[in-house]
């Protein structure tokens, strides 16, 4: 394993996370034309993606020689194509998608992971709550079809037969649940908890990455040709996400502020987005961790090769190459 001095969260707050810059890491940034290139997000803009909005602000990007466009994905732009293609550097993407792209031909790698832990949740009322994966015997979840391979491997992981739990094919909405419809919804622990909590609606949360669901989410894929190629701008990127994150985490609050004045237009609700940016805390800085932003070990690439084979994936270890985060944090 490479030796390397982590520059973990609690080092980068230490230092001052409002004036942090390259010198933190090391790097003396040699002030040059830049290269434009671009970041494909996984979704629309929100505060999902306020570290990337910080590291442009704060032109963490610029002292990298880099002109980062910030592409929004959406339900009709899937992250994939446009790093395929080279329209994009880098993408957002998750190691369930990635995989499945690399199995149809595409040369990617996960070069980092901001989601340590999956955003996959069960969530549920106080009243009749869904605390451990084997509260779900007899309960009505309210879910898409499509996510049934996604319970399948909650179940196995813990010993559940999910012949026991009844299956209700609703549409992404808290409303089922809170008609009495059924008596949980399989969804992220980031939108419909947060938009229960909008209503004034206490709800639990139970994330399956603390049973054993073990898939990076929010993964930052490449291609092998601009890893090879283009390593000085992909590393670059990293850093300037590394730094935009270290920021957020610092306060959620600012990175909003951030995000509702970048995109005036674009409908977001300022307290959801606050509270979005709350919750996304412990799912990309988790309390457990020692490990800096971005980091995959060894450990954790096995875990996932062991759910996504659950999901019908044979992931092989080279799909991860962590050597990118080595430089950034060597």
């Amino acid at each position: 394993m490479t030796s390397f001095t982590p520059l973990t969260r609690r080092h980068v707050l230490s230092t001052g996370a409002a004036t942090l810059g390259l010198g933190a890491l090391g790097i003396s940034p040699a002030i040059a034309q830049t290269t434009d290139v671009a970041l494909q997000l996984s979704w629309l803009h929100s505060v999902q993606f306020a570290g990337s909005y910080i590291a442009q602000e704060r032109g963490f990007w610029r002292d990298e020689g880099l002109n980062v466009a910030l592409n929004p994905g959406g339900p009709n732009a899937p992250v994939e194509p446009p790093v395929v293609a080279g329209r994009a550097l880098v993408g957002i993407s998750a190691a369930d998608y990635a995989s499945a792209a690399v199995a149809q031909g595409a040369p990617f790698k996960i070069i980092g992971v901001a989601m340590k832990k999956n955003p996959f949740a069960i969530a549920s009322l106080p009243a009749n709550a869904v605390r451990t994966p084997a509260d779900l015997v007899g309960k009505r979840i309210g879910m898409a079809i499509a996510n049934t391979p996604v319970l399948q491997a909650l179940c196995t992981l813990n010993d559940v037969d999910i012949n026991d739990i009844e299956i209700v094919p609703t549409q992404y909405d808290a409303a089922p649940l809170l008609n009495g419809q059924v008596d949980c919804l399989l969804c992220w622990a980031t939108d419909l908890p947060v938009a229960m909590a909008m209503q004034g609606v206490e709800s639990v949360t139970m994330l399956m990455a603390d049973h054993g669901y073990s898939v990076h989410s929010q993964t930052y894929i490449a291609t092998i040709d601009s890893i090879a190629n283009r390593r000085s701008d992909v590393v670059g990127l990293l850093r300037g996400e590394v730094l935009g994150w270290a920021e957020y985490e610092a306060d959620t609050d600012a990175a909003t502020d951030l995000t509702l004045a970048m995109f005036p237009d674009a409908g977001l609700d300022p307290a959801t987005q606050r509270e979005q940016a709350r919750r996304q805390i412990p799912l990309m800085f988790p309390d457990d961790a020692s490990d800096p932003f971005g980091w995959f070990t060894q450990e954790s690439v096995a875990a996932n090769i062991e759910t996504l084979a659950l999901l019908g994936r044979d992931v092989s270890p080279d799909l991860w190459d962590r050597s990118l985060l080595e430089d950034v944090y060597a």
